[in-house]
């Protein structure tokens, strides 16, 4: 017989995550309709392919003014996935944390009377990842951080326990646009280095200041349209048999060259 559990789509094992704190998911027409109403914030949805009723259009309606994610799949699934068994058809996967907006992240900078340093997501997709990005920012000194709304895991319950605590004190924002909100930042003064295995070493780049960093996924690294904004391309020295670090590993790296470089040391 075949192993299910060696099969399952990383939505599922996301969703289920999510599941195991039970404020983190929304089930049932009613329930997900008011959920969207008073300003949730809903990560994703999961909505039973082929459901064509008034209720589901409304909800897909206010997913959509609120750009939330809309998967669909098969009953059987969501009946899996379901924890009340009352689904009706619908899951709504809710934000552990309220998200921030890109201004709280300056305004935390200016308050602390420091140039800004925020970390910027592109395409991270593992919830562990994020939390212990999430966890280096802080210690790092970073303002906050930021992350695209497609293609990225969000705060999911498994982010929050990743973060050990850290996501308490510092600010995660979700942008529509990565490209525009880097593109928006620099008529803020800000300047943007990302990580690239071809970029010049971070050793001989000048990171002090109020200063981006950009961080891409471990398949895929930085995408091309973002890595073309950025003002400066920085690499990890390695001294090895393969070619790339974990993302959350790189981050640390990168996120500690430029403490040290703010620092003076």
């Amino acid at each position: 017989m075949q192993d299910r559990s060696k099969n399952k789509r990383k939505d599922d094992i996301e969703l289920e995550e999510g599941m195991q704190g039970e404020e983190y998911t929304i089930e049932g027409r009613n329930m997900v309709i008011e959920a969207f109403r008073s300003g949730k914030t809903v990560d994703k949805l999961y909505v039973q392919d082929g459901c064509q009723d008034g209720p589901i259009q409304t909800i897909k309606k206010e997913a959509r003014k609120q750009e939330t994610i809309i998967k669909y799949v098969t009953r059987d699934r969501l009946d899996q996935l379901s924890k009340t068994g009352k689904h009706q058809g619908v899951i709504a996967i809710a934000a552990a944390y309220e998200y921030s907006e890109v201004g709280d992240i300056l305004q935390r900078a200016r308050e602390k009377k420091e140039p800004p340093f925020v970390i910027l997501l592109d395409n991270i997709e593992d919830p562990h990842n994020l939390g212990a990005i999430i966890r280096t920012a802080n210690l790092a000194g970073a303002h906050g951080v930021i992350i695209p709304k497609n293609r990225a895991v969000g705060l999911t319950a498994a982010v929050v326990r990743a973060s050990a605590g850290a996501l308490n004190y510092t600010p995660v924002a979700k942008v529509t646009n990565l490209a525009q909100t880097i593109e928006s930042l620099k008529k803020e003064g800000m300047w943007f280095v990302c990580a690239d295995m071809d970029g010049k070493p971070m050793y001989k780049l000048d990171l002090k200041g109020a200063i981006g960093l950009v961080i891409g996924s471990e398949g895929e690294g930085v995408g091309r349209l973002i890595k073309e904004r950025c003002d400066m391309v920085a690499s990890i020295p390695m001294k090895g048999n393969i070619d790339s670090l974990n993302a959350s590993v790189a981050a640390g790296v990168l996120a500690y060259e430029i403490l040290r470089q703010r620092m003076g040391y």
